[in-house]
């Protein structure tokens, strides 16, 4: 069973950067497809990036052009390059394969506010 444990949110201000990080235990890591995703106050989870086993990346129109997914095979990690972030991209956020069939981290919260 994979856990996976997210970090790296915070409080930033419109327009400003932050940097996710996500740890996946488990083997196979590097096999699987691995996304990004997000939950907003009163919204459904939705997938805002994704990342292949092969490092090809796809990502939300809503976040194209902001934000950057990347992964580290030896670490077990996935990294989400938050850039230009607006009000909108307020929410928390969660790793997981993609798609979803492993159980949820708690997520970290992102708050985008002046």
């Amino acid at each position: 069973q994979v856990q996976l444990v997210e970090s790296g949110g915070g409080l930033v201000q419109p327009g400003g950067s932050l940097r996710l990080s996500c740890v996946a235990s488990g083997s196979f890591f590097s096999l699987h497809a691995m996304g990004w995703y997000r939950q907003a106050p009163g919204k459904q989870r939705e997938l805002v990036a994704v990342i292949t086993s092969v490092s090809s990346t796809n990502y939300a129109d809503s976040v194209k052009g902001r934000f950057t997914i990347s992964r580290d095979n030896v670490k077990n990690m996935v990294y989400l390059q938050m850039s230009n972030v607006k009000a909108e991209d307020t929410a928390v956020y969660y790793c997981n394969k993609a798609p979803a069939v492993s159980a949820w981290g708690q997520g970290t919260q992102v708050t985008v506010s002046s």
